[in-house]
């Protein structure tokens, strides 16, 4: 395995100081006297609609993109990058029907929301609920795949490129909102850029392996090569088509998995929440332009190294054991590179790991503080004491995630499915309250707790009685009973498009419903409700003509790709 040399260092090296400097720079221009609490974590007023954009791109695209949809396209093919260009329609539905809702009711946090909407245990229960996950799951998850990327590009020992991200991410992060957007520009400018030089490379060394040239004669011959590769929709012979399942894919959980991720989420809707909602619009029609681009960044380079693979290079390199790892594609193919292109599509990896550790622990930091803190531990901090408190509670985050990484497991699905799964027991749920909190205003906060606890629940039960039922992440069948005969399998009957997500999302709703309307007959009545009217959905016409050209793209390319 080839190492970094002296140009791929330098050029790493240009890139680490371009962001440090730039932090620094940004820190103290826009740093006032005494920083508030809102300015600290939300940068209030003081992103453009383009940091907004790009730092929900940085956020949202780390190793497990990289790593783990270049490992989806090595084995899948192009019909991964479903989870990249439904992302950029449901920021569009974000941006028209959730944002308005937080910023009119001036919400800054999700368990804001949620005592706002329901009350104080919904809001702490669940902030609590959420300090694990990203804590735990996400945090380390980013960590362990970043650390694990890096070392396998760089030949740097796991541990020191653990605790070299970790400190990078401390940081810029202790800079507050502000620094993190603006720098969050330069880390997704030299992710794209050193994305789309890498994947140029790629397709180039798929021609010159059948004696021609050029990215464009690649492209063509791997759609020639391995055409099952280059489908959006997979047919029910297709042995993949359990992890995406057909048309589940456009009617099923995937839907519930990003309006929960992009809309309730407050590791992504924080980049927003600060702004006015003109700017916080731009921000995401920029970012949802910009993830109709990543599928070429991240999926098309796992393509070119299958169908290298599929033609002798690279075998043992692809090895882990016995078996062929997908997730070593995107590590094998950098390192092909030529010397300095290395070491851009390397400073590319860590800016995207970098990028989504930092933002990743400000919203640790962001909920602890506001929503833990302030409201059950010290009610009288004032907000110097709030800020610090958000340092150190970065600092620690960080430390519990060096110290948790290690002990991660990936299952043999690769690092991307299993986050988008294991996230997925708590997305139904979550977004069944939400969505009823937002738009039902006689829902109730035990209703609210049902939809929280009974969905993490039934799907947990839901994955782990496979005898009983068919019933998967994105099930393969839909939702099926089954009988087990000496023969095989019979199924009893199925129900199209209901994969596990969306049986639990349904339950969640339907109970919600059922026991809010059963307690406003016995006199119990919702804590509040959100100011919600017709006109705060009013599109100004700019935003108007980009969501049209985003949705004229996507209907494009599922019809050439289908």
């Amino acid at each position: 395995m080839k190492s970094l040399t002296s140009s791929d260092y330098l050029v790493f090296l240009f890139y680490f100081l371009i962001v440090a400097l730039y932090g620094l720079w940004i820190y103290r221009k826009k740093r006032t006297a005494e920083a508030s609490s809102k300015d600290y974590f939300l940068a209030e007023g003081s992103l453009t609609w383009w940091a907004i954009g790009a730092s929900l791109i940085a956020s949202n695209i780390s190793a497990e993109q990289f790593i783990g949809m270049s490992g989806n396209g090595f084995k899948i093919g192009l019909a991964i990058s479903a989870y990249e260009w439904m992302a950029a329609l449901t920021l569009m539905i974000v941006a028209i029907f959730f944002i308005p809702v937080y910023l009119k009711n001036k919400i800054y946090t999700m368990p804001q929301f949620l005592s706002q909407r329901y009350n104080n245990q919904v809001a702490t229960v669940m902030a609590v609920f959420w300090l694990l996950l990203y804590v735990i799951v996400n945090l380390t998850s980013i960590l362990y795949l970043g650390a694990l990327a890096v070392s396998t590009i760089s030949g740097i020992n796991l541990t020191v490129c653990m605790y070299g991200l970790a400190i990078f991410a401390i940081f810029i992060t202790l800079g507050g909102m502000k620094v993190i957007g603006y720098t969050d520009v330069i880390q997704v400018f030299f992710l794209i850029l050193g994305g789309l030089v890498t994947t140029y490379l790629a397709l180039d060394l798929v021609a010159k392996n059948f004696g021609q040239s050029g990215p464009i004669a690649g492209l063509k011959l791997m759609s020639e090569t391995a055409n099952d590769h280059f489908h959006m929709i997979l047919k029910r012979d297709n042995p993949n088509y359990p992890s995406l399942p057909g048309l589940t894919v456009l009617l099923g959980g995937l839907w519930i998995v990003n309006l929960n991720y992009w809309g309730c989420n407050q590791y992504i809707v924080q980049r927003a929440l600060g702004a006015d909602l003109k700017t916080a619009r731009g921000g995401i029609l920029f970012s949802a332009f910009l993830k109709l681009l990543m599928p070429v960044i991240v999926v098309l380079p796992g393509i070119a190294a299958y169908v290298l693979h599929q033609r002798g290079m690279f075998q043992a390199e692809m090895l882990q054991g016995n078996e062929v790892n997908p997730d070593n594609a995107y590590p094998v193919l950098l390192n092909m590179l030529p010397s300095g292109m290395k070491g851009l599509a390397f400073a590319a990896l860590t800016a995207a790991v970098v990028a989504s550790l930092a933002g990743k622990a400000n919203s640790i930091s962001t909920i602890f503080t506001l929503d833990i803190y302030k409201k059950r531990i010290r009610p009288d901090a004032d907000e110097k004491n709030l800020v610090n408190t958000g340092r150190l509670v970065v600092v620690i985050a960080m430390i519990l995630g060096v110290v948790i990484a290690p002990f991660l497991g990936i299952d043999k699905k690769g690092g991307f499915e299993f986050i988008q799964e294991y996230t997925g027991f708590v997305s139904p749920g979550i977004f069944a309250m939400f969505i009823l909190g937002f738009f039902w205003k006689r829902a109730t906060s035990a209703a609210a707790l049902f939809a929280t606890v009974g969905g993490f629940v039934m799907s947990v039960i839901l994955k782990v009685l496979p005898k009983f039922m068919d019933l998967s992440f994105l099930s393969s069948t839909g939702f099926s009973s089954k009988m087990l005969q000496s023969d095989g399998v019979t199924y009893l009957y199925e129900i199209p498009f209901l994969d596990r997500m969306g049986f639990v999302f349904i339950a969640c709703m339907i109970g919600m419903v059922a026991i809010s309307l059963f307690q406003n007959s016995r006199g119990i009545k919702p804590q509040g409700a959100m100011e919600v009217d017709t006109k705060m959905f009013k599109m100004n016409p700019g935003f108007a003509v980009g969501a049209l050209i985003i949705c004229g793209i996507l209907v494009a390319l599922y019809t050439r790709f289908w």
